[in-house]
C-alpha cells in the first residue's frame, strides 16, 4: 500500500509542475518571450495543454478568471496537494497500524 501511495504521490507531484510550467509559459507567451508561431512552441503547448486540460477545465467551468486573472491553477495546485498529504498520510498510517 506504501509504494502505491508513493506512486501516485509522485503523479501528484509531477502533474502540479506541469502546471507551474503552464503558469511560467503564459506569461512568457502574454509578455513575448516564446513566439506562439514557432512549430517547437506550438508543440509543447499543446502537450502541456493536453496534460492539464483534463483537471483544469472543471475547474475554470465553476470558478471564472477574476479581475481578468485565471486563478485556476492555484486552487488546483492547492487541492492536488490536499489529496497529496490525505493519500500519504492514510498510507503510513495503515502502514503503522493506527
Amino acid at each position: 500500500m506504501l509504494i502505491v501511495a508513493q506512486i501516485l504521490s509522485w503523479i501528484i507531484n509531477i502533474v502540479i509542475f506541469v502546471i507551474i510550467i503552464e503558469v511560467v509559459l503564459s506569461w512568457l507567451i502574454v509578455f513575448e518571450v516564446i513566439n506562439v508561431r514557432n512549430p517547437q512552441a506550438q508543440n509543447l503547448i499543446k502537450l502541456i495543454k493536453r496534460i492539464t486540460d483534463p483537471i483544469m477545465q472543471p475547474v475554470r467551468k465553476i470558478i471564472p478568471p477574476i479581475g481578468g486573472i485565471d486563478i485556476t491553477p492555484i486552487i488546483v495546485i492547492l487541492g492536488l496537494s490536499l489529496l497529496d498529504g490525505f493519500i500519504m498520510q492514510l498510507a503510513y498510517s495503515n502502514a503503522v497500524g493506527y
